[in-house]
This record gives structure tokens, C-alpha cells and sequence, in this order.
């Protein structure tokens, strides 16, 4: 009988772990009775229970996971559990995303009257918070913000006991965690109860595209007055001014790994995904082709609305307004929110900076050709272990560069450096310069060069 290969059992769980894992279990049966009941009453209980026991249970099963074992990057068995390599429990995870931001995006506007379609009775019981925030009752979008910055700072605390080790990554996931809730979710809430313009400060052109178009730029000064000029400042000079600075002396980990909150979720809600992306050449060249083409579209866009403001209306007409509101359903729903988060299970956790964010692409070109950042590499010391591809996000097949001790000089790369804290050997170094011989490799010993019997 010919032996085969079989793939080792999954290790069990301890009791402890299966009940946190039961308290998460039992939130999403409360959300969905809370999405459920025309109780008024019972619905808001529902609600705050399953949002407690949720984060809860997260935390809790995060500190029994990794908190009470050896710190240190172990990544075993995540191609053979259904939640994380592409079995069931990933597409059906994948397929509730989806379904959540199609409502969201399309099926959840509200009528005036506080009616928020098939979003509504999850709306409804975040009306105290809301009111206490912004002054106002809760809305679609500030439901979508408290389930956004919640996974962010929940799943945050999960990356904090995983990566305990690791001070860099320690230090950049509170960053991303202080940046969601302060200038994402808070500031832009509070700006509301004092009746300013709703404003981001960690996001700027062209990402947040609306920020420099002209409508919005008037809308800003004449809403906002003292404090709109201010933003409409704060976003050119931070797009055009600061990213290149700050481009240049820390590639676009500054951003992409740091601040920028469609990152942070991929940092810490995506983190159990990043071995799905595709580290083909194939799918190298597709992020090619449709990144950039993305870019230059809201480059043109931009312009556009300029020039067809300056004349008054003259030169587009109605044209203008109809391709940007094309360009925020096709880039700014569809692939950001719709495919970007909700292919999490399947694609990884970065689809959306990988292929389609105007920034990352704007970011990556000045990394590539301006930058002082790079990865170097040790290639004396490499194992070949293939850790370091393993974790990359981004795509990047990272082992082939240090097999190599060739340096990482990529536009994708996001720097969060997580090839470095999985490396066992030390091969991979973050680095912030010199631009000179940025893309040398280091000195290899090949084998015709050894003459130990001659």
C-alpha cells in the first residue's frame, strides 16, 4: 500500500478558549436579534449586548491565545482552519461583508424622518452616543464609523498581544489605533456638536478625492469660514507639501502602516488574512494596471472640475458632477468598501490599498523613485523558510529578494514590517537611507566562488 501524505490534526482548543470563543458567538446572535426586533427596548439591550460580548470575547481569547503562550510570530495550521484559508467559515465570512456594505452603500439611505431601511433598527439604538458626540441622531454612517473604529481598536488589542514582541509593531499599531479613534471617528464628531463641517484630518487627496474638488472647497470655506479655510489648507499642503516630505525620508509606512484608517483595518481586522494575498507575477502585473489607471483618473477628474469651475460651468456642463459621482460609486463604493473589506477572507487584507487607492499609487510612485526607505537584505543568512512572503500583504514574494540579498525597492511595499518580525534569523532590515546605493544588493558568497578542495 503506498503511504500518503495527510495533513496533521488541528490542535484543540482549551475550554477556556472555546468559551470566549462562545461569548463572540453569542454577540453576533444578539446583533442579529437586535436587527431583527421591532422592540424598541429590546433592541437597544440586544445591541449593547452583543457589542460587549463581542469585543469581550475578543480580547479575552486574544489575551488566552497568544498572552499565555511564547511571544514571538506563529502563523501555524492558518492554511488548513476554514476561517483562514479560503474553507467555508472564510466565504461565508466574506459573503456577510459584502452583503453589509451593499446595504449600507445602497440600501440604507435615509428618508428624513429616521427611517434608515435595512439598516435601521442598528441605527437607532447608537441615537444616545450620537446625540452625545455630534448633537445629533445617528445615522447609517455613524453606525458604519462605531463598527469601523470598534474592529480597529479590538482586533488592535489582539495585534498587541501577538506581536507583544516586537516593538515597531507594538508602537505602529497604538498608532493606528489613535488615529481611527481620534481623528476618524471623535474629532470628526465633535467638529458636528459644535456645528463645523464634518472633517478627517488623516485623510487628503487623493484618497479622500472630495477634499480639493471645488464644490466641496467652497462648501468648506463657506460653512466652515475661519476654520474651513483652515481645512482646505491643512489637506493641500498635507497632499502636496508634507506626503513628498515625509515620503522621502520614511517611504509610505508613514501613511499606509501609520495613520491612514483604511490601513488600520487591514492591520488589525485583517491581520488573520495577510497570507491569502497573491504573491504571482500575474497578479503583479493586474495592481500595475489598474492602480495607476485609477490615479491618473482622479488626476483628470480633479482637474477637470477645476477648469469647468473656472469657466463657470462653460466647459463640461453637466458632464463633470455626472463623473464624479461615477468615480466616488465605482472607486470610492464599490471597490474601496464592497470588494476591498468584503474579500478580506479571500483575497487578503489589503485588495483595496493593493489595487485600487489612488493614494497608495501616488505614495508608491514617490517611495520608488524619491525615497530613502528600502528593506535590505541579508542573503548570507537566509533559510528560505518563506515566513517572510507568508505574512507580506502587499503581495511581495519577499523570500526571493533575500535569497538574493537583493533590497526591497518596491512602490506596493507598505513598510509595516512584518516580513522583519517573522524573519527567525534577522534578514530583513527596515531602512530610512542613504539614497545612495539604496538598490545595491548586499555581497553574496556563490558557490564557484568556494575552492575548498583545490
Amino acid at each position: 500500500m503506498t503511504p500518503t501524505l495527510t495533513s496533521p490534526p488541528l490542535p484543540a482548543s482549551s475550554p477556556a478558549e472555546k468559551l470566549t470563543l462562545a461569548a463572540v458567538a453569542a454577540g453576533l446572535l444578539a446583533l442579529l436579534l437586535a436587527w431583527a426586533d421591532a422592540d424598541a427596548a429590546r433592541r437597544n439591550t440586544w445591541f449593547w449586548l452583543a457589542m460587549g460580548s463581542v469585543s469581550a470575547g475578543t480580547l479575552a481569547w486574544s489575551w488566552l491565545k497568544y498572552g499565555q503562550h511564547p511571544a514571538g510570530v506563529q502563523q501555524d495550521n492558518l492554511w488548513l482552519r476554514a476561517s483562514t484559508g479560503r474553507g467555508a467559515v472564510a466565504w461565508v465570512t466574506g459573503l456577510v461583508l459584502t452583503g453589509f456594505y451593499v446595504v449600507l452603500y445602497w440600501f440604507s439611505d435615509g428618508d428624513g424622518k429616521g427611517n434608515f431601511g435595512l439598516l435601521n433598527n442598528l441605527v437607532h439604538p447608537l441615537d444616545g452616543f450620537s446625540q452625545w458626540l455630534r448633537a445629533k441622531p445617528a445615522d447609517q454612517w455613524f453606525l458604519y464609523g462605531t463598527f469601523y473604529t470598534v474592529a480597529v481598536l479590538v482586533m488592535g488589542g489582539r495585534a498587541l498581544w501577538k506581536y507583544r514582541h516586537s516593538r515597531y509593531q507594538v508602537i505602529r499599531t497604538i498608532s493606528v489605533m489613535f488615529f481611527q479613534l481620534g481623528f476618524s471617528f471623535l474629532i470628526p464628531g465633535l467638529l458636528q456638536f459644535f456645528q463645523k463641517p464634518e472633517f478627517y484630518f488623516n485623510y487628503f487627496w487623493p484618497l479622500h478625492y472630495q477634499y480639493l474638488w471645488p464644490n466641496d472647497v467652497h462648501d468648506l470655506i463657506k460653512n466652515g469660514q475661519a476654520l474651513g479655510v483652515f481645512m482646505v489648507f491643512w489637506g493641500a499642503v498635507m497632499s502636496f507639501v508634507a506626503t513628498p516630505v515625509l515620503t522621502y525620508f520614511y517611504g509610505k509606512r508613514w501613511y499606509c502602516s501609520w495613520v491612514c484608517g483604511c490601513g488600520g483595518l487591514a492591520e488589525t481586522a485583517g491581520d488573520p488574512y495577510r497570507q491569502l494575498s497573491d504573491k504571482s507575477r500575474t497578479a503583479w502585473r493586474w495592481e500595475v494596471r489598474i492602480i495607476y489607471p485609477v490615479l491618473a483618473l482622479i488626476i483628470i477628474i480633479t482637474a477637470l472640475l477645476w477648469v469647468n469651475a473656472a469657466e463657470h460651468g462653460d466647459v463640461l456642463g453637466d458632464a463633470g458632477p455626472v463623473a464624479a459621482k461615477w468615480y466616488g460609486f465605482a472607486i470610492g463604493s464599490v471597490f474601496s468598501g464592497v470588494i476591498g473589506v468584503g474579500f478580506y477572507p479571500i483575497m487578503g487584507s489589503r485588495v483595496w490599498c493593493r489595487f485600487g487607492c489612488p493614494m497608495a499609487a501616488y505614495l508608491g510612485l514617490l517611495q520608488k523613485h524619491f525615497s530613502r526607505f528600502r528593506i535590505s537584505t541579508n542573503g548570507a543568512q537566509c533559510i528560505s523558510c518563506g515566513n517572510c512572503s507568508n505574512v507580506c500583504e502587499m503581495g511581495i514574494d519577499v523570500q526571493q529578494y533575500a535569497q538574493r540579498g537583493a533590497p526591497i525597492v518596491r512602490a506596493s511595499c507598505v513598510g509595516c514590517g512584518m516580513c522583519s518580525t517573522a524573519c527567525p534569523r534577522g534578514v530583513l532590515n527596515l531602512e530610512n537611507g542613504p539614497r545612495e546605493g539604496r538598490t545595491q544588493a548586499s555581497p553574496l558568497i556563490h558557490a564557484d566562488s568556494l575552492r575548498i578542495l583545490s
